[in-house]
């Protein structure tokens, strides 16, 4: 390579060892997932260990930008963003994109000011979500039309089409319909919920507080509208607290502990984290397939960075795994 005046060009020349060249390779080669799985077992405890505790650090930092973002958006009201994000996890994948749409454009304000009469919450709670707009013979579903006509007037409601919701693959207690009610009574029950939580000491604090979530009694014996189902009292289980703690409320402790920088706040995340199971899902089940230890729910969160942020992006020249495997 010359420059314009003929000169050539210092080149600098990095051989790299036969050795590294054909492990990377087979890092790149290889159709098996995860891509190092050969050296896995064999990894010394502390480089396991230290490995997940920085992409526990990763993980808490992405997290806590999304809400601080979010915050943003809701005028630094805490209660609001907050509300948002459980709204948004309580769609548990399939609908969290849509539940979000639904939240953000919830009038939080005009909302407070009929918070204690259930059936007006359930009211702004649905017809937001767009899930009041048929002709219905069924009694309950009528009262909810009317109050929110009348809310809709009285307050100039408006709101984005939200054609999104999604039922295919979901067991009925994951419905919208029944998610919707049990937000609805959960905010006509429990007033100051992001502080309330903020106090608490221990993960089994916060699962006393959300084991209160259920819904009224119309949803006991449905799980959409106009179509009965056996009587059952539509609670959270312990499966999916744990979510709720893993995904909303932990990373609420880290990022207020970051904005009002309390590093307690952000300590007590961490340590949320290790009291609680690993979360069981395809990508946890196949990392503990290969050897790596799964425990609780601070290495399942390592392991799910892992998975998203080097090893679908092949980014293992940048993973402390990826390192051990180049040298083996």
């Amino acid at each position: 390579v010359f420059r314009l005046n003929g000169e050539e060009i210092p080149q600098l020349h990095l051989p790299c060892p036969d050795n590294i060249r054909k492990h990377y390779d087979e890092l790149c080669q290889t159709e098996i997932s995860p891509y190092c799985y050969s050296i896995l077992r064999s990894l010394p405890k502390l480089t396991v260990h230290s490995w997940f505790t920085a992409l526990q650090s990763e993980r808490f930092e992405q997290k806590t930008k999304v809400i601080l973002d979010r915050l943003q958006r809701h005028e630094n009201n805490w209660e609001d963003t907050f509300f948002v994000t459980l709204a948004r996890n309580f769609g548990f994948g399939l609908n969290g994109d849509a539940f979000e749409v639904w939240a953000n454009q919830l009038p939080f304000r005009s909302i407070d000011r009929h918070r204690d009469t259930l059936i007006q919450v359930e009211a702004f709670f649905f017809g937001q979500a767009g899930l009041l707009d048929e002709q219905l013979p069924d009694e309950y579903y009528r009262q909810l039309q009317k109050e929110y006509y009348y809310l809709q007037h009285k307050f100039e409601l408006h709101r984005t089409d939200i054609s999104a919701w999604c039922f295919a693959k979901l067991r009925p207690g994951n419905f919208p319909h029944v998610r919707i009610a049990q937000l609805a009574l959960l905010y006509h029950q429990k007033r100051a919920l992001f502080s309330r939580i903020m106090e608490t000491e221990t993960a089994k604090d916060v699962k006393d507080i959300l084991s209160s979530i259920h819904t009224s009694d119309y949803w006991e014996s449905h799980y959409n509208f106009n179509k009965t189902s056996p009587h059952q009292i539509k609670s959270l289980g312990d499966a999916t607290l744990n979510l709720i703690l893993i995904n909303t409320v932990i990373p609420f402790f880290y990022a207020y502990g970051l904005h009002k920088a309390d590093e307690h706040l952000c300590e007590r995340a961490s340590a949320f984290l290790e009291t609680l199971k690993a979360e069981n899902n395809y990508i946890i089940r196949l990392w503990a397939n290969v050897g790596l230890p799964v425990y609780t729910a601070a290495d399942s969160q390592a392991l799910l960075q892992l998975r998203k942020e080097y090893c679908d992006k092949k980014k293992c020249l940048y993973c402390r795994f990826g390192y051990e495997f180049l040298k083996k």
